[in-house]
């Protein structure tokens, strides 16, 4: 049995809650452009999204990242999202 807590968030898209290594966050940082975050350690405002697929197109279809984040998203961001989802 690991030592290690299981660290529970909520993917913005589905709203399933997951264990944060399973989720891909994306942040804003205080006065600077969101970005993703692989390290999931850096400072800013955080929301959580699924890594497939399905939960990036719902998200965008939405605009979720968007309201969470309160700034305009352009789609170049998004497929920057995606590549790392797919890899």
């Amino acid at each position: 049995m690991s030592n290690q807590k299981e660290i529970l968030r909520r993917c913005i898209s589905c709203n399933e809650q997951k264990d944060k290594r399973e989720l891909l966050r994306i942040v804003k940082p205080k006065d600077s452009k969101i970005e993703i975050d692989l390290t999931g350690k850096k400072n800013g405002r955080g929301a959580y999204i699924c890594r497939n697929e399905n939960c990036l197109n719902k998200a965008i279809k939405t605009k979720k990242l968007e309201r969470v984040f309160e700034t305009k998203i352009d789609n170049e961001f998004y497929e920057s999202i995606r590549g790392v989802i797919i890899e």
